[in-house]
């Protein structure tokens, strides 16, 4: 095989390698920065008003659902929840990333802060009508997104929704572009390099989803570098 299909093939197999942001090891500045990049690549196609078209595929408009959102980040995305209406409970594993959070929040009202981990979640069955990450999944290995996604599965009434990264050769040019154009931060940078080589291809994320429980209902386009799927019991 010639090294430049070798190579080709060895772009588009998933890695698993650490983030920067999971490391432990940022500044409080760094990660702040950090955070305000992933806030901005939400305004993107793809990130949060899809989001929120996939939980209204699930709950309907105009109405008092709650929902968690897991791997809240800097907290923009419970806030456009919150004006719909919704009651948000905004959980992240790590303390940094909530401090974040709980600064951006602080004014808003009907969004509830929540020190958790996806693997384990401190809520009873069905507490929840919709349980919503984004950009989570890919930090996991196989076999801890599935139970991350049968956790969701458990908390949630109507479904759940998974905004992530898709792998594959054009959706890491376009996120590596996204990333240099907009992102402030060298975390940002690196980070979004390697979470685009750790995300999955969309037959990989279905597969885990029905490990976990779950059949996909509704999707957003295809062959954007960030989908998101709504997926039901």
């Amino acid at each position: 095989m010639a090294i430049g299909k070798r190579r080709l093939l060895t772009l588009g197999a998933r890695t698993d390698a650490a983030e920067l942001l999971d490391s432990g090891r940022l500044s409080r500045s760094e990660v702040e920065a950090n955070l305000a990049d992933l806030a901005r690549l939400n305004r993107l196609p793809g990130g949060t008003d899809v989001s929120v078209r996939a939980i209204e595929r699930l709950v309907g408009r105009g109405n008092d659902a709650r929902i968690l959102d897991v791997g809240t980040g800097a907290g923009d995305m419970p806030i456009a929840f919150a004006k719909r209406g919704w009651r948000v409970l905004a959980a992240d594993v790590n303390p940094d990333v909530l401090a974040v959070a709980d600064s951006a929040l602080a004014r808003v009202s009907g969004v509830e802060l929540l020190e958790a981990d996806v693997l384990a979640l401190p809520l009873d069955d069905g507490a929840v009508d919709v349980a919503h990450c984004s950009l989570l999944i890919h930090h996991l290995a196989p076999e801890a997104a599935v139970k991350a996604l049968a956790e969701l599965r458990r908390v949630s009434r109507r479904g759940v929704v998974v905004n992530d990264l898709r792998r594959g050769l054009l959706p890491l040019a376009a996120t590596w572009v996204s990333v240099i154009a907009i992102g402030r931060s060298h975390v940002t940078r690196v980070d979004g390099v390697i979470s685009a080589r750790n995300s999955y291809t969309l037959n990989e994320l279905d597969e885990l989803l029905a490990d976990a429980g779950l059949t996909p209902r509704w999707r957003s386009t295809g062959w954007l570098p960030r989908v998101v799927t709504a997926a039901t019991a």
